[in-house]
């Protein structure tokens, strides 16, 4: 009989310690990081051995950031392969793909004025807006598609440098693969070695290192090159277009435009990274909104022209899938504008990539200083005043990949983390505009005015994801106007059972009907992934939670500031010199 007791008290006392261990985590996890007058503190906390951040950034340094980190290879490639599906339409598509990003902007507009002083970008917004743990995973995510667009950058750019180098005679036929020009694959495609492109990343991290001043001067020079050439291109372009090229202008009609959206929409990815500059921005709470909304409208006016001068240059069928623009160009015996081309699609690689570099160390930074990652991260270099240990992590952690990987099968399980991360940004709007009370005294019983609104949020996502199933796999026209009905009344709920105030700073218009459809977009491109992207959100999302129970709610900051949990740093009142 002891025996059974004792073995009795040994599961009672093993029921508790996991009972307890999981309310600790509910409670951990539904922490919230609310700003407060006396953020001041963390100034103080943060800045008192000099170790911050500096404000260098002007407006049209956050301009020309946005538009360095969207320009790259798309403008160059992503064109004419969708072309070749689309027709002349493929201008719709990126018309389409522009204002869907647009809704994002305007999200991401509204937050980094309204936490315009600080890094964390969706990370941040996240955390005030929901809880500990969603930030987490939010940051998981979005982290993971930046290594990997990192790695597949690197790994491009290498290749057009080789192709470069290649035009002179003397090293054409020179170099073996392996050192830039696509890799050398091992076990079956598994492994790719590629030597330039981790030499690349060592280069653009040292750059990085040296301080926000000296990377921005090399990304507005690089940039302003390639926007001079993509002007260029267009230009002399127009001088040589054929409209019968344009009949007929979507032969495949419009479900092929639909699809060519879904497909160019990331070509417009970057503004974010106006976002996590906030705490580099002399003026962020003015500039930052507006270089989000202008770098966008530049890229899409830029990405337009380009559209009609190389569809209207050469029949979209004829459209090479490598180097459509200067293959056109090169067809009307413009071979000097291809090479302007190349040297325009290197630089545009370039500064896609050293921004790429540059976000994810603020990212890291970020969490650093909240605990969720080892403190190493959150230090900056006294002089220099950059994360330093950030960047160097950031440029190891892509350059292996870009050295091994082959990062045409990681490219199928990219995506994922930028989609959600603009999902949750779109519903942080919505959230943060919340006040405490309903529109309607009548509340459902049980249910908090919070955890009622946040419902029709999950509800938007799930008909944006049932919506694009449908739209996918060829459903009956009833399917998708059934759930997409769903998404459209949630999102009449949130407006006449919430309660919506004005943001401090820049104010997303029509909210929360902006937000909500913003949501519904991106989930329903999620749902156009590939299989092994969802299951990459599955299992990476599982991972995370795993090191936040383990790790992360035992040393974030909150632990520290139970009587106020804010620690963000407050709005400069002064230019920095």
């Amino acid at each position: 009989m002891g025996g059974y007791n004792e073995a009795g008290a040994s599961s009672a006392m093993a029921g508790g310690v996991v009972q307890g261990f999981l309310s600790g985590l509910g409670s951990s996890a539904l922490r919230r990081k609310i700003p407060s007058a006396s953020s001041s503190a963390a100034i103080a906390g943060h800045g008192a051995d000099g170790r911050v951040l500096v404000r260098r950034l002007g407006l049209i340094q956050l301009v020309l950031l946005g538009i360095g980190a969207s320009i790259g290879s798309g403008i160059f490639v992503v064109t004419g392969t969708v072309a070749r599906d689309a027709g002349p339409a493929v201008t719709f598509s990126f018309i389409i793909a522009g204002i869907a990003c647009a809704l994002n902007a305007l999200c991401y507009a509204e937050l980094s004025s309204y936490f315009p002083a600080v890094v964390g970008g969706a990370y941040l917004y996240s955390y005030a807006a929901f809880n500990e743990l969603t930030a987490f995973l939010v940051f998981t995510q979005v982290m993971v598609d930046y290594h990997i667009g990192a790695a597949s950058i690197a790994r491009s750019l290498a290749s057009y440098l080789m192709a470069t180098l290649e035009l002179v005679p003397l090293f054409r036929d020179y170099f073996p693969s392996w050192i830039g020009k696509g890799g050398k694959e091992l076990f079956g495609g598994a492994v790719s070695i590629n030597l330039l492109a981790p030499v690349i990343l060592i280069i653009l991290t040292a750059i990085l290192c040296q301080g926000v001043g000296e990377s921005s001067m090399v990304n507005s020079a690089m940039t302003v090159v390639k926007v001079v050439i993509v002007i260029v291109v267009i230009f002399v372009g127009a001088f040589e277009i054929d409209v019968s090229n344009w009949t007929p202008f979507a032969p495949n009609g419009v479900k092929a435009v639909v699809t060519g959206a879904t497909v160019v929409f990331f070509a417009f990815i970057g503004f974010d990274a106006v976002a996590n500059s906030a705490e580099e921005s002399k003026r962020p709470q003015r500039d930052l909104p507006i270089g989000i909304l202008a770098s966008l409208i530049v890229c899409a006016l830029l990405y337009v022209g380009v559209c009609l001068v190389v569809t209207g240059m050469v029949p979209y069928y004829l459209l090479g899938e490598d180097a459509p623009l200067a293959e056109a160009f090169i067809s009307k015996g413009l071979k000097f504008i291809s090479i302007l081309i190349s040297i325009g699609a290197i630089a545009g690689l370039t500064t896609t990539l050293l921004v790429g570099l540059f976000v994810q160390s603020r990212l890291y930074l970020g969490l650093g200083r909240d605990g969720l990652l080892p403190s190493i991260f959150a230090e900056v270099h006294p002089s220099r005043h950059t994360p330093v240990k950030a960047q160097l992590w950031v440029g190891a952690v892509a350059g292996v990949m870009a050295g091994i990987f082959n990062v045409r099968i990681l490219s199928h399980i990219l995506s994922v983390g930028t989609l959600t991360g603009y999902s949750v940004v779109s519903g942080c709007v919505v959230v943060l505009r919340w006040k405490d009370a309903p529109r309607r005294q009548t509340s459902i019983k049980g249910v908090s005015a919070r955890q009622e609104g946040i419902t029709y949020l999950i509800l938007i996502a799930l008909s944006g994801f049932a919506t694009g199933l449908c739209y996918r796999f060829g459903a009956s026209a009833a399917f998708p106007v059934m759930t997409a009905l769903i998404g459209i009344l949630s999102t009449a709920a949130l407006y006449v059972r919430q309660v919506h105030s004005d943001a401090p700073g820049f104010n997303c218009p029509w909210v929360p009907a902006v937000p909500a459809l913003s949501i519904f977009f991106n989930i329903f491109l999620f749902a156009q992934l590939h299989v092994e992207a969802w299951w990459r959100f599955i299992i990476l999302s599982t991972i995370a939670i795993g090191f936040y129970a383990i790790y992360g709610q035992y040393h974030t900051s909150l632990k520290e500031h139970d009587d106020d949990s804010s620690v963000y740093l407050s709005v400069p009142t002064a230019e920095a010199p």
